[in-house]
């Protein structure tokens, strides 16, 4: 026992170091992870022979990771992405396994290995791309969503593989035996005798799988047609009532039991006839993803999955062969760039084929280029399963973990490469041919809403985005709208920017925003600009470029949701409506005198003058709401 805590200790103390260092680094925490591992491993020696079992246990984390996958696909949502999904993404990973499984044949490895090769290094890092992406606000972009839908790809394409992979076991037993019967590898039979003499209670569970494996090919067929069906009808029908049962008890730890026993459950299903968990796990998720209870199975399972991946990534570091890598750290180092190089090649011809041109091109490009946290899971499954010798194992895992280290370096180079363009280069943007007295940069839902109020009450905007989508939708439902840059000079010269009374700026990009403000006041001192702010420190920002009314994205619906609050309180309407609008005023004016003493070169907490008055007008707000009580206080006596 207590060598079991002292190992939880070791485990948990490197996550709880080493990821956020991570995390605040840009690395995300993938490779946050897998440095917890390499310290607590190879480095300081904490861990031992022990952290195979661990990743075995860990690696349940995976199935759990597939169901929530699962969970976010509803089939029609799939349907309606099939072209980018099957064309780009698709393209992508037959053309990237092609391309690395011939590689890996000629230097004389068999077709079998070379094509789990190519499998496991065609995936790239959804975890450090998405996170990168949406740190950077890239993912709205053209570029941004064709590598979502890529990554999506390749998350779904795990199923198959992870399916597929044992059938190319060398060496062995498995496969379908003349008698139609399934045979397992060696490897998984003596695992599976290991697991019935550990713990009790496996016993029916191996005759039961012992039993499927006995009978002829049509009744292998038939059972696992039936348990594929059993998982359809059960979600289908078996989920309200199973989930109101539950509800009855009214304890908040029954719904994680049930999630948990929904996972566990169709994974022991699916060994016993055979197939994958995985396949199992992600299935009965796309199931559950149109159900009402989807988003009580994330939450409840969330934890699990993150810690169980987690820990996974964490024996993988811990496993890494650092005595191999500084054998030879040039033929590895190698080995990673190639494998970048040939995935950008074949990235950089699919964005050709698919229209990415520019920055879009070089994102695509460039944040795909690499291997990701699923080629672990790869490596790891194939070599229980015996696909690959444990030298080429070892070998693979270092290089995965060199390509995600190094994806960083494309993203910084992605940048420069972004900046090197030629922004003068023409850009397609709609003819203006008509003006008004409001301008709207940017229609997204805050711009949308100010467009139809104004519109409904007579008056004639123009409405400016850079999107082709949004300028599209728009167009469906009625509204007209120009396509073109709003943040260009001569996009909004020809949109009537000297002759405008109200200039609506709603961009997304804080520093287009702030750039737009400033244009515009310098070149019509008469506008009167209204625009939509984030924060408070972009409130400033705006404030300081020449903004007249800066909205809060969040500060008038904050202000309804406390007035709700108040009334529900015990407050009547009329009171809770005055104490609304005392904070409203009091938050205007706090604003205008905190902007003057706000400095973009020190953040906030660290400015004293800043601080001092922010102290001194909570004080004077507490001060009014205690007056406005004595008041109706009075009043009401």
């Amino acid at each position: 026992m207590e060598g079991f805590l002292f190992q939880a200790s070791v485990y948990l103390a490197a996550a709880v170091i080493a990821v956020p260092i991570a995390a605040r680094l840009g690395l995300g925490s993938v490779l946050g992870y897998l440095a917890a591992g390499i310290l607590i491993g190879p480095v300081l020696g904490l861990v031992g022979s022990e952290t195979k079992d661990v990743q075995h246990f860990a690696e349940f984390g995976v199935v759990m990771m597939l169901f929530l996958i699962g969970l976010e696909l509803e089939p029609r949502a799939l349907w309606d992405m099939r072209h980018r999904l099957l064309g780009m993404g698709g393209l992508q990973v037959l053309l990237s396994t092609a391309a690395l499984m011939a590689i890996a044949m000629a230097y004389d490895q068999p077709w079998r290995v070379a094509l789990a090769i190519g499998l496991t290094l065609a995936l790239s890092s959804t975890a450090i791309v998405l996170q990168t992406l949406s740190e950077k606000g890239l993912m709205r972009t053209q570029g941004g969503r064709s590598v979502f839908s890529v990554l999506l790809t390749q998350d779904i394409a795990v199923i198959p593989i992870l399916a597929f992979l044992p059938l190319l076991a060398t060496g062995l037993a498995g496969g379908i035996m003349p008698n139609g019967a399934i045979s397992l590898n060696p490897q998984e039979v003596e695992n599976a005798h290991l697991s019935a003499e550990a713990s009790h209670g496996n016993d029916a569970a191996h005759a039961a799988q012992t039993f499927v494996q006995s009978l002829p090919g049509w009744g292998v067929t038939l059972v696992t047609i039936g348990a594929v069906a059993a998982i359809i009808l059960v979600g289908i029908y078996l989920t309200r009532p199973v989930f109101r049962y539950i509800h009855l008890a009214k304890l908040r730890e029954m719904y994680t039991a049930l999630a948990l026993l929904i996972v566990v459950g169709i994974s022991s299903l699916m060994t016993v006839v055979g197939l994958s968990p995985a396949l199992g796990a992600f299935l009965a998720g796309v199931v559950l993803a149109s159900s009402e209870f989807r988003h009580e199975l994330e939450t409840d399972l969330e934890p699990f999955k993150g810690l169980l991946l987690g820990l996974f990534f964490i024996t993988v570091g811990a496993g890494i062969n650092f005595v191999l890598l500084f054998e030879k750290p040039l033929i590895l180092i190698c080995m990673a760039l190639l494998v970048i190089i040939v995935k950008a090649l074949i990235l950089m011809l699919l964005g050709r084929l698919f229209r990415l041109k520019g920055r879009d091109g070089w994102l695509f490009t460039l944040s795909l280029a690499q291997a990701g946290e699923f080629g672990f899971v790869l490596v790891s499954f194939s070599l229980a399963t015996g696909v690959m010798p444990d030298p080429i194992g070892e070998t693979l895992l270092l290089v995965v973990a060199l390509t995600m280290l190094i994806t960083p370096l494309l993203f910084i180079l992605h940048d420069l490469i972004s900046r090197r363009l030629d922004d003068s280069a023409p850009v397609i943007a709609d003819e203006i041919d008509s003006s008004g007295p409001v301008i709207i940069a940017g229609v997204g839902r805050f711009g949308q809403m100010v467009n139809r109020m104004v519109q409904a009450s007579g008056f004639q905007t123009v409405v400016l985005d850079h999107n082709p989508e949004t300028i599209a939708v728009m167009r469906r439902f009625g509204f007209k709208g120009f396509l073109g840059d709003p943040t260009r000079p001569d996009i909004l010269r020809k949109a009537g920017l000297q002759e405008a009374s109200v200039l609506v700026v709603a961009l997304d990009d804080p520093k287009s925003a702030v750039s737009l403000i400033s244009y515009a006041r310098k070149e019509n001192p008469n506008l009167h600009i209204v625009s939509r702010a984030r924060d408070r420190e972009e409130v400033y920002r705006h404030y300081q470029a020449g903004s007249n009314d800066i909205v809060r994205e969040m500060f008038d619906s904050s202000l309804r949701a406390g007035r709700y609050v108040l009334e529900n309180m015990g407050l009547t309407d009329f009171e809770a409506n005055e104490a609304q609008k005392l904070f409203y005023a009091h938050d205007r004016d706090s604003v205008r005198e905190l902007a003057a003493l706000w400095r973009p070169d020190v953040p906030p907490s660290q400015n004293a003058a800043y601080v001092a008055r922010a102290k001194e007008l909570q004080k004077d707000l507490e001060t009014a709401f205690l007056n406005l009580g004595e008041s109706k206080g009075k009043e009401s006596a």
